[in-house]
């Protein structure tokens, strides 16, 4: 009985302040099932603002999952350039190549099938059964983490383990609308039980919340290290422009132009000139500038005043805007 309260109030909540997304508008079923593929892939570390336009960009050019399988890789990654995480867009592609190979154009309604695809693992499975499908689905991303750990005043590292969240989230119980209200427990987390400063007034689970009674709203993370890791970047300058190679070698930023690097292991003295934070790992940059170059396979110089003219990461792009002002 509770569940269903609390189940009635949030979805009460959602039906007059959810956003207007592109990817919740009235459309068919199959499109539904590609907008919600597309729109989980992008949201992967990337916050809905910066999402919405690309995914416009997206859905005008690569309309569906025919255009997905069959559309070329230059053309696909430029429409990605600047989400980053550049492996989401080719296991999306590949996805989109199975789903018209194996499924018949349409997305697996069941979660076995569902977490064969490409890029597609227990979370996405779920985001996708509950939104596309409308079947009974809690998808644990991290605004509905955030609002289970408050409500239920989650604070130890053993109560934060996925393993329990996934245990405890049955206290929001069911609802028959399972698109929707997946969707309101994530715009919730989003909007009013946010990482700071959570708008309580306008909670409806307020009542009920036990870090709202405590007056605690601090959130306990797990004790995750990103790993500290050593390039040293060499810049080749000619004239206005610098050289670029396509990295084959690390798992990061795979078959995407970057500057010429090597990883070193545990330098003494290691004074870094730039510092990036990807994925689970601390970049720590070293620049070495050196006026002859060695003969790299298939080099691309890159003029420095057309950068937007290039298909690059964002990550390059900052490297030579760091080396333009510095």
């Amino acid at each position: 009985m509770k569940e269903q309260i609390l189940t009635k109030k949030i979805l009460n909540w959602y039906d007059f302040n959810k956003r207007k997304l592109p990817w919740r508008k009235k459309i068919s079923p199959s499109k539904k099932q590609y907008y919600t593929l597309l729109s989980e892939f992008m949201l992967q570390q990337t916050q809905v603002a910066t999402v919405i336009p690309y995914f416009n960009k997206f859905i005008k050019q690569i309309p569906n999952f025919h255009s997905l399988a069959k559309v070329e890789n230059k053309k696909l990654l430029k429409l990605w350039e600047g989400l980053g995480y550049y492996s989401r867009v080719r296991n999306l592609k590949k996805t989109g190549k199975v789903v018209i190979k194996n499924f018949n154009g349409k997305l697996p309604d069941n979660f076995e099938e569902l977490i064969t695809l490409p890029g597609v693992g227990n979370y996405t499975a779920s985001a996708i059964l509950a939104i596309a499908f409308n079947k009974p689905y809690i998808p644990l991303d991290g605004n509905i983490e955030r609002v289970l750990k408050r409500y239920l005043y989650l604070k130890k590292q053993s109560e934060i383990q996925k393993e329990n969240l996934i245990k405890k989230k049955d206290i929001f119980g069911k609802s028959l609308r399972s698109s929707d209200y997946a969707q309101a427990l994530m715009e919730l987390g989003a909007l009013i039980c946010k990482p700071n400063n959570p708008v309580c007034s306008q909670c409806p689970l307020a009542e009920s919340c036990k870090s709202y009674k405590k007056k605690d709203f601090s959130i306990t993370k797990n004790n995750k290290k990103n790993k500290d890791k050593y390039f040293i970047l060499q810049v080749y300058k000619k004239k206005q422009r610098y050289l670029l190679i396509k990295n084959t070698k690390f798992n990061f930023l795979k078959n995407l132009k970057i500057f010429p690097m090597e990883e070193t292991f545990k330098p003494k003295n290691f004074n870094k000139n730039i510092n990036f934070k990807m994925s689970n790992m601390n970049m720590n940059i070293k620049i070495q500038y050196l006026k002859k170059y060695e003969k790299f396979k298939s080099p691309h110089w890159i003029d420095k005043k057309k950068l937007d003219n290039y298909m690059l990461p964002s990550f390059t792009k900052k490297i030579v805007k760091f080396l333009e002002k510095n």
